[in-house]
């Protein structure tokens, strides 16, 4: 721990804003690391017993997925089995769009880390240039009372590796946090396709009758506006 720390003294101010920036890339890794683990534990099992139950009847599936929604593909099933009797049209439109909620919250964090990815090798970067400067600024060479402050030199140079070394492992660290979460959040896009494609077949082959529509507006016969007096 004495070893670390001395590492981020030498750093110099820099190591402030980086050190900053890594615990804010280990926070984001940690819950998306709960939120990914909570989702695809529990997912396949929750998919299942609601398309299982929507072969015999809709209001009991719609209460399975009512009873997991902190899970993503309960409420994204679930949009659609509470309408009441909609077209397949209606249907396949509340799933598209409870499916967009749901890749929104996957997203959460990932502007974070592309900041981060974008600014810690540029803190390192920074920290170079003045750990350069300090090394320069002592070294004395030329003239009659040239010398060398080899302790001062070796201060700065350590700055500049240290910060350049610092802004690569947490940009690094980011970048596969970010990469991983981009990943798992494709495979949903194509498991939520495919579970959805699933529902919107059952309910066109076993629920739907187009005679019974109940989500289409109803017009009244109204008598015709009488102008003037």
């Amino acid at each position: 721990m004495s070893t670390m720390l001395d590492l981020l003294i030498k750093g110099g101010p820099v190591m402030v804003p980086m050190v900053g920036l890594s615990v804010l890339t280990i926070a984001s890794g940690i819950e998306r690391t709960a939120f990914w683990v909570n989702l695809l534990r529990k997912e396949d099992q929750i998919a299942s017993d609601i398309l299982e139950a929507a072969h015999y009847s809709l209001d009991t599936a719609s209460a399975i997925a009512e009873r997991a929604q902190d899970q993503p593909i309960a409420r994204f099933l679930q949009a659609a089995l509470k309408l009441n009797g909609p077209s397949p049209e209606t249907f396949r439109l509340a799933l598209e769009t409870a499916g967009d909620e749901e890749f929104a919250q996957m997203r959460r964090g990932d502007k974070l880390l592309e900041t981060v990815v974008g600014v810690a090798p540029l803190l390192g970067l920074l920290g170079t240039v003045t750990g350069l400067i300090i090394t320069f600024m002592n070294l004395k060479i030329g003239g009659t009372g040239s010398s060398i402050d080899t302790s001062k030199a070796a201060a700065g140079i350590a700055e500049a590796l240290i910060t350049t070394a610092g802004g690569m492992i947490v940009a690094i660290i980011a970048l596969v946090i970010f990469r991983v979460c981009v990943t798992l959040r494709a495979r949903q896009v194509e498991y939520f396709s495919k579970i959805g494609g699933k529902l919107e077949l059952i309910y066109r082959h076993l629920w739907y009758e187009p005679s019974q529509e109940s989500d289409r507006p109803l017009t009244e016969d109204r008598p015709p506006a009488i102008v003037g007096r």
